[in-house]
């Protein structure tokens, strides 16, 4: 089975949510860092609206939050956020070959839904699990576990495609094989992914 990641890996949306946290920031006269940006970047939406309200001393609440961010975020995901580079042709190449595919994403659900309905990405990944609705990090060994299971699949029998180093290591703890995906995001990062996954790709172009 391939089990894919959403943000970096499928859809080029990394660069959206940077602008996102930086705007979101800057209306409140707060300046984006790169602490902050590690405090948000693996987190799902939840944890990472509590830590922004901690992190930032916000009056407002982790939901009011969340709810920004959603408004700012919808357009993108609706209609406007590239797909990565080969990776339509890759999935419909996986569905030739009788691949089962599904995704296993951090991102908001509403958000994850409008993007897969767009780009047409439902007609390849029959199934979906959010890492928001199983309260678990997309870090943890467990987390991934927990998709295995849910996906009646067995750890070893799944190759899981994400672009962030901290998913990747959690795949590969928890048994699956792992494919490295090339964001800008991660690009400093790429020879240590290199050095711990199965295999390392900057377009799913090299895979066809």
């Amino acid at each position: 089975m391939k089990l894919f990641d959403l943000d970096g890996t499928l859809l080029d949306s990394n660069g959206l949510w940077r602008e996102i946290d930086v705007q979101f920031l800057k209306k409140r006269g707060i300046t984006w860092t790169e602490e902050y940006n590690k405090g948000v970047i693996h987190a799902i939406f939840p944890t990472a609206a509590q830590f922004t309200k901690d992190f930032c001393h916000l009056e407002e609440r982790p939901e009011e939050i969340m709810a920004e961010w959603l408004e700012m975020a919808k357009e993108g995901y609706a209609r406007t956020l590239p797909v990565k580079d080969g990776v339509m042709d890759y999935l419909a190449k996986c569905r030739g070959e009788g691949e089962r595919m599904a995704l296993f994403t951090s991102a908001e659900p509403s958000l994850c839904q409008a993007a897969l309905a767009d780009r047409g990405f439902d007609k390849y990944l029959t199934e979906v699990v959010f890492a928001q609705q199983l309260g678990m990090e997309k870090r943890s060994p467990a987390a991934f576990r927990e998709a295995a299971r849910r996906l009646g699949v067995e750890p070893g029998e799944i190759t899981f495609y994400d672009d962030s180093p901290v998913a990747c290591r959690g795949a590969r703890e928890a048994g699956f094989s792992v494919i490295g995906v090339y964001d800008s995001c991660f690009a400093e990062y790429e020879d240590e992914m290199r050095g711990f996954c199965d295999g390392y790709i900057r377009s799913f172009g090299e895979l066809l």
